[in-house]
């Protein structure tokens, strides 16, 4: 039986396939402990800096498989789905996604939570919740309305309506739009040029980005506590003396 997860380490990226085409890569609880397992050891391990998500046969993924809204109906914390959420939500390891054909259901809501999402032209979003008698998931009630403003939401999430991928881009659900050819190298691209940032930086970077809103004050005070942090490790220390020293830094023994 093929696995319905496939994962690929390298030069510090993790990619993240689902590999279920015969179901349009419908996500199963054992999928999700997978992609919850992932985030984690991005957090633990130092050798992962990025992951990123992506699917297989020209679908992203048709979201939740059906059956297990049956099967499983109680708000379980420790549910796979519900520790991914958790953990997407939380984490401030870099999270980017390649989104091929349709993203339905978390397939879309999961994307208001990374940091890029690059999508081909052909891909189809929906948010078929209300369709389904059920509401949002994910935050995407409180995510999409910051993203693409309260009416525009409505529309989305009231109707449950499918949309294109030139929508998805000025709704702020997806950052860039390229041809079928061009998705995944785009993407991996990208994925490599952070995996080269500063770790400590990349990630305390992230966490000031998702703080919740707060006065001005308060934000710069952060942001001067994490300066200081991040200035005075053996990452920042060489790449300043070797800026000083006119030469190149070599940070690869460090983070």
């Amino acid at each position: 039986m093929a696995e319905t997860i496939l994962e690929e380490l390298v030069s510090g990226v993790l990619t993240v396939r689902f590999n279920r085409p015969d179901k349009k890569n419908a996500l199963t609880p054992a999928m999700y402990a997978v992609m919850a397992d992932a985030i984690e050891r991005a957090e633990q391990e130092n050798e992962v800096r990025v992951v990123l998500f992506t699917g297989t046969g020209g679908v992203f993924t048709a979201g939740n498989d059906m059956s297990d809204f049956l099967t499983n109906q109680a708000n379980d914390p420790d549910r796979p789905v519900n520790r991914f959420i958790r953990n997407m939500s939380l984490t401030d390891v870099p999270l980017l996604a390649a989104v091929d054909g349709l993203a339905i259901g978390i397939g879309t809501t999961m994307l208001l939570h990374f940091d890029q999402v690059f999508a081909t032209e052909r891909s189809r979003f929906s948010l078929p919740f209300i369709n389904l008698g059920v509401v949002p998931e994910a935050g995407s009630s409180q995510q999409l309305v910051r993203a693409c403003g309260y009416q525009k939401a409505a529309e989305l999430l009231m109707l449950g309506e499918p949309f294109d991928a030139v929508m998805a881009r000025d709704c702020g659900i997806v950052s860039r739009l390229c041809p079928e050819h061009e998705l995944m190298p785009v993407a991996l691209d990208f994925a490599h040029r952070l995996a080269g940032k500063p770790l400590q930086a990349l990630r305390a970077t992230k966490r000031l980005m998702r703080r919740p809103d707060e006065p001005l004050r308060d934000r710069v005070e952060a942001e001067g506590e994490l300066f200081f942090q991040c200035l005075r490790s053996p990452a920042a220390q060489e790449i300043i003396s070797a800026f000083v020293e006119k030469r190149m830094p070599d940070t690869s023994k460090f983070d």
